[in-house]
């Protein structure tokens, strides 16, 4: 009896070790992957910070600072899905280091044009490299760890984005308007070779292809029984970030036309911003793994609630402080939760080409956001961007709770196919 209950025990023992063991989190290798996304979105967002230094030295004009941007994110919308899928039969590892090559070149091109046109061609090559390196970032991250740490994992591995718009954006234009643009670049580049040498190091590889899916899986995306709902969770993507973008690409119009702050409270206000986001990404990758279906709705509510909030008390300063922090507070978590949301729903077959998909997704809602809300301006006024943002918020909600439904039916019928072909 005492044997029995000793081998119970240590039985016991086995098998908590052996769960903390697996459900333990990788920090070092998410932090890489997280590291890579800061550098790529620090450098994506760079010549808004620059525009002084750019105009100047290379005789342009604003709008044609803001088109590289535009050329960056656009070349992100068309090259990602198929470059990705060219690229599925690489090594997830290698294919990583190979992107962070192309992305380390475009940005000491960048440095070293002597035009606008080479700049424009640097953001072109460094635009595909980008998009094809989020689609493989997420992926990886949820292969690194346990199904029930996903959402913890995903968020770390995201984590860059945020930090590079708190922390690498403003250090990037401090470093341009010191000693010159071209070493804001070149430091990018810098950056990028030695985050490759330690992923060559460090960075354990996955395997992401699946060996036992169906022929017509691998080859054919529209057959595979959850393409309907990953469209459908990638259209919702659409819409809340075209919302968001449709306010917040002039937020700084607003509250100063608006709400009535001055030009030099700006700084402070969006600095606040991003700051609040950090906090929405900690939660998101807490809670995410707890609850990775009602998550979703909680936050894209809490914005819904807080944009409105900013509307309905415009003209209270403290209030629209407030409501601006708890909006992003809220929207911090949320392209988290959508990526995560994306690797549950998604079968492994679609995995990777799905993460190029809802990378687009991001990237067409951006784009958009800024021409909605132009055209917004031109037929109203700006204070009509918050009305805009919470019926594109709305339309979102109504069409993202159809996500799990979809999944479920996709589930089912993925399962009816393969006992079928078992049989």
């Amino acid at each position: 009896m005492a044997l029995t209950t000793f081998s119970l025990f240590a039985l016991g023992r086995l098998v908590a070790r052996d769960y903390a063991e697996r459900v333990r989190l990788p920090w070092f290798p998410l932090s890489l992957l997280s590291a890579g996304i800061f550098v790529a979105v620090t450098s994506e967002f760079l010549p808004i910070g620059l525009l002084p230094q750019l105009t100047a030295e290379l005789g342009i004009t604003e709008p044609q600072v803001g088109l590289l941007i535009t050329v960056f994110a656009a070349t992100v919308v068309v090259a990602t899905a198929p470059l990705t899928q060219l690229t599925q039969r690489v090594q997830r590892k290698r294919l990583l280091i190979g992107l962070l090559v192309v992305f380390a070149v475009a940005n000491l091109l960048a440095a070293l044009a002597p035009s606008y046109a080479v700049l424009l061609v640097a953001r072109v090559v460094g635009g595909a490299a980008h998009g094809v390196f989020w689609a493989v970032v997420t992926p990886y991250a949820a292969r690194l760890v346990a199904p029930e740490r996903l959402a913890s994992a995903v968020a770390i591995a995201t984590a860059g984005g945020t930090v590079a718009s708190v922390a690498g954006l403003p250090l990037g234009t401090l470093l341009g308007a010191a000693v010159g643009w071209r070493v804001s670049f070149a430091v990018i580049a810098a950056l990028v070779v030695v985050i490759a040498a330690l992923i060559i190091a460090v960075l354990p590889p996955v395997e992401h292809r699946v060996a036992d899916a169906p022929r017509a899986a691998r080859f054919s995306s529209v057959r595979d029984a959850t393409f309907v709902p990953v469209m459908v969770l990638c259209a919702t993507v659409v819409l809340v970030t075209l919302g968001h973008a449709t306010f917040y690409t002039y937020i700084a119009a607003w509250v100063i036309d608006v709400a009535g702050f001055g030009e030099t409270d700006v700084a402070g206000v969006l600095l606040l911003f991003g700051a609040a986001g950090a906090i929405g990404v900690a939660v998101a990758g807490v809670l995410g793994d707890r609850y990775p279906r009602a998550l979703l709705p909680v936050l894209l509510s809490g914005v819904v609630a807080s944009v409105a909030g900013v509307w309905l008390v415009s003209d209270s300063p403290i209030a629209v402080v407030v409501l601006l922090t708890l909006w992003s507070a809220f929207l911090g978590g949320v392209p988290i939760i959508f990526q995560a949301r994306l690797l549950q729903t998604a079968s492994l077959a679609l995995r990777d080409i799905a993460a190029a998909w809802i990378t687009v997704s991001f990237n067409i809602g951006i784009g958009g956001g800024a021409f909605l809300g132009g055209l917004v301006i031109g037929a109203w006024s700006v204070e009509a961007l918050p009305i805009v943002t919470v019926v594109c918020l709305l339309v979102a909600l109504a069409l993202g709770s159809t996500v799990g439904v979809l999944a479920r039916r996709a589930n089912t019928a993925d399962q009816i196919s393969t006992e079928s072909a078992a049989s």
